[in-house]
Order: structure tokens, then C-alpha cells, then sequence
């Protein structure tokens, strides 16, 4: 079997680290990321993982493109703290490291998301797939402050099973965690937004709330999905009205 590091990026992520590392048990080498956690999640990953290091959090993509160069191994499992590879997944990993060619350089791989404890089975995050397992020296994160997705110079596959994510904590919890998203759209979307208009802190927001409510079924939801509608509306707002303050702030 080809040998494969898994990276784990972490920030006060205590309620999460014991059991997102039993669920790379598998992996040959354990590689915590860790941002200067103050809940204890750090002094627990060096008691669990094979190597812990610390870096000052800018943004995921940049954490992320830091840790991968400092993994052992040529195959990278990353996985968020609020992720956990279940066992289907875990089998489907280990048949195909250990064959003695892989067919591809990366692989895609699904994600079943629960939040407010249910399973979300439309609302946009029906498709929901990132690119977990892939080989180090041939990918990289784009340069982006939210949604940055990994660049392959190779193929990319896509596996069957699905990690399973739970980025729900309490409600107030994900509104900070949304509120932060905005602020780092907003740097995204600086160079290709114009002058901000009705347009952008009427219209797209509540198109977002339709494209997930209704057209991406959220109402299938019943109350998360409502929720989850609502939410994306407020980001959306929220994006360019930080966008406003962050161009103001230059004057």
C-alpha cells in the first residue's frame, strides 16, 4: 500500500479533535495544523497524532497550501475537524493505495452535511464534493479566501463513498463562523465587483435565498432547509456590505 499522510487543520476545535483522528486511524502519518488553539485541542493532538505543528491562521487555502509541502508522504488524506471519514470511506481509500498504479492524481470525494441535527438532503448541499485525496507535489489550493478548491496538474477521479460533515455547533456558533465568511468574500470579491448598488444588497441576496429555498428544493427540507435559505441571503448581504466598509475604510 502506498504510504499516505493525513493533514487535519484545527483552531479550538477540542469538541472535534479526538474523534476526527480515530477516524484517520489508517493513515501512516497524522499531521495536526493547528492555529494557536486555546481550548486545549492542541495539547490533545500531540497526545493523538504523529506530529502537531502551529501556525498563525490567515485564511483555509493558506493554512492548507503551508501544510501539505510539510506532509511525509506523496498521498494526502485532508480532512476538516469537522469531517469524519467513515468506514466505507476509509476501505475505498486503503483498495485504491493499494494498488500499484493509481488511476488518478486526485480524487473527488462527497460529503453527507447535517446541520441544527438533521441531515440535509437538499438546500444546495445535495452535490456537496471537495477534493480530499490527492498527491502533494502535483496540487495546491487556489489563492482564495472562502471556497478555494485544490488545482490539480493531473486527472481527477471521483471516489463513491462520502465523508461525513457536521459544521453545526449551536446556531450563534455558525452565525459567527457565516459573518466571517463575509468579511473574507468580501476581500474575494473586491477586483471584480463595481460600485455597490441596490443590485447587490437587494437582488442577489434574496436570489439566494431563492436558489437554495426553491430552486435547489430547500423547502424539501422543512425548517433547515429554510433556515440554511435564510442564512445564504444574510451572507450574501453581509459580503458586500463589508465590501462597502472595506473600500470605505481605504479612503
Amino acid at each position: 500500500m502506498h504510504k499516505i499522510t493525513a493533514i487535519i487543520p484545527t483552531g479550538n476545535e477540542i469538541h472535534n479533535i479526538e474523534a476526527v483522528i480515530a477516524s484517520v486511524d489508517f493513515a501512516d502519518e497524522i499531521l495536526v495544523v493547528d492555529s494557536f488553539s486555546t481550548d486545549g485541542t492542541y495539547e490533545k493532538a500531540q497526545e493523538l497524532a504523529t506530529k502537531v505543528i502551529r501556525r498563525k491562521y490567515q485564511y483555509s487555502a493558506s493554512q492548507k497550501n503551508w501544510a501539505i509541502p510539510q506532509a511525509t508522504h506523496e498521498w494526502i488524506l485532508l480532512v476538516d475537524a469537522d469531517e469524519r471519514v467513515i468506514t466505507e470511506l476509509k476501505e475505498e481509500i486503503i483498495h485504491i493505495l493499494s494498488q500499484p498504479k493509481q488511476e488518478h492524481d486526485a480524487y473527488w470525494i462527497g460529503r453527507i452535511n447535517h446541520f441544527m441535527g438533521e441531515r440535509v438532503h437538499y438546500s444546495g448541499w445535495r452535490n456537496d464534493s471537495v477534493i480530499r485525496l490527492f498527491k502533494r507535489d502535483l496540487c495546491k489550493y487556489e489563492d482564495k479566501h472562502v471556497h478555494a478548491e485544490i488545482i490539480v496538474q493531473g486527472t481527477v477521479g471521483h471516489l463513491k463513498n462520502k465523508l461525513y460533515h457536521n459544521t453545526y455547533i449551536t446556531f450563534d456558533k455558525y452565525l459567527e463562523k457565516m459573518n466571517r465568511y463575509a468579511w473574507w468574500q468580501a476581500k474575494d470579491y473586491d477586483k471584480k465587483t463595481g460600485l455597490i448598488t441596490p443590485y447587490h444588497l437587494v437582488i442577489k441576496p434574496f436570489w439566494g435565498f431563492i436558489k437554495h429555498y426553491i430552486i435547489q428544493s430547500g423547502f424539501r427540507d422543512g425548517m433547515v432547509g429554510f433556515t440554511i435559505g435564510c442564512v445564504q441571503s444574510y451572507v450574501i448581504f453581509m459580503r458586500y456590505v463589508k465590501l462597502w466598509l472595506l473600500r470605505r475604510n481605504r479612503e
